[in-house]
């Protein structure tokens, strides 16, 4: 298989992010906080020139860092959103039949003419197929994310985000792009890279990824900040809110994610809880309470949850209870709120929280 269409690969060079230090300093000169080891990481990744995995719960900022990184590195941002059901055609690339049509009418007339010498079917059949009309090449082709990456003749960021959210099949089209940095059509030829691409892969830990596609990559698990980060995050995103504010609603937001909720609260959740609480600062302080849950928690059985857990304990009852207990059958169901008692939605010995 030769290379389709006059490729150099070119090796770009950044030095403004020589060290880990600089890709620190560089991310937060665009609002994204990271810390020491995630920053090693990202420096060993460019270094090294390897595909870099991110793995965690969602909303921990796997996505924004790509988004960081295309602004420091001064890259245009090519994102491929995965989702259950994606496949080659909206991934790779796929033919623009429309314009192939248009092409088949221009040369309707043309080949009548030099079909009319044949002296018989078969031997104009043959002169059909010994003839290139050029419907399958390069200028044919309708780009998706993953081939747009390839043959940008400028620098990206490639960022293929929730990959767990894929079929398994899927990750297989994935291997030669992150191990080979190409795509190989088989009407047309092999596209190698124009530019080494910086290529950033999330997943949200719903599915178990094969060992191929980590074997191509760097892993790095990324969590929750701490709350001093959290803070600092909060507060870059957000300048207006009040330092104390931002104390609070960090707290506020830390201490729901010891619950075994649904789904924890957000970084991009607590930002925009932080910039309500401030907006509500004079109002009620139980009140306020009750609105912020709404910002940080999205579901009915986790705002319940939670809303227990404030409530104080009832005073001991002296009453006696020296009859039959209720049976089951006498309480009053809550399916939704039994269905996560305790599990938070997932299954707490597998995914969803790490050891």
């Amino acid at each position: 298989m030769t290379t389709a269409g006059p490729f150099v690969r070119q090796q770009d060079t950044t030095s403004d992010l020589a060290t880990p230090a600089d890709v620190r300093a560089s991310l937060r000169e665009t609002g994204y906080i990271a810390t020491d080891d995630l920053s090693v990481v990202v420096h060993l990744a460019i270094a090294l020139d390897r595909p870099l995995l991110l793995e965690g719960p969602a909303g921990v900022g796997k996505t924004e860092l790509a988004k960081a990184l295309a602004l420091a590195g001064g890259r245009r941002l090519v994102r491929l959103q995965c989702y259950e059901g994606l496949d080659d055609n909206r991934a790779l690339y796929e033919w623009d039949y429309a314009k192939q049509l248009l092409h088949v009418q221009m040369l309707r007339d043309r080949m009548g003419a030099e079909l009319a010498d044949a002296p018989d079917l078969a031997a104009a059949s043959a002169l059909l197929s010994d003839t290139d009309f050029g419907l399958y090449s390069e200028g044919f082709l309708a780009v998706r994310p993953l081939l747009d990456a390839i043959l940008s003749e400028q620098p990206v960021v490639l960022l293929i985000d929730e990959v767990d959210r894929t079929e398994e099949a899927m990750e297989a089209l994935l291997l030669e792009v992150l191990a080979e940095k190409q795509i190989t059509i088989p009407e047309v030829g092999t596209f190698r890279a124009r530019t080494d691409p910086w290529v950033i892969l999330t997943s949200n830990d719903t599915r178990e990824l094969s060992a191929a596609l980590k074997r191509r990559c760097l892993h790095f698990a990324v969590d929750f900040p701490s709350a001093e980060v959290e803070r600092e995050i909060v507060s870059s995103r957000a300048p207006e809110v009040e330092e104390s504010v931002v104390a609070d609603v960090v707290d506020l937001a830390r201490s729901m994610r010891e619950l075994p909720l649904r789904k924890s609260p957000s970084v991009s959740e607590v930002i925009d809880a932080a910039r309500a609480a401030m907006i509500l600062k004079e109002h009620d302080t139980e009140r306020t309470r009750e609105l912020l849950s709404s910002a940080l928690l999205k579901y009915v059985s986790d705002v319940e949850l939670v809303r227990r857990q404030r409530e104080p304990s009832a005073p001991h009852d002296t009453a006696d209870r020296s009859g039959p207990p209720p049976s089951i059958t006498s309480r009053p169901p809550n399916s939704t709120t039994a269905a996560f008692r305790g599990h938070g939605g997932r299954d707490r010995g597998g995914v969803g929280k790490k050891a």
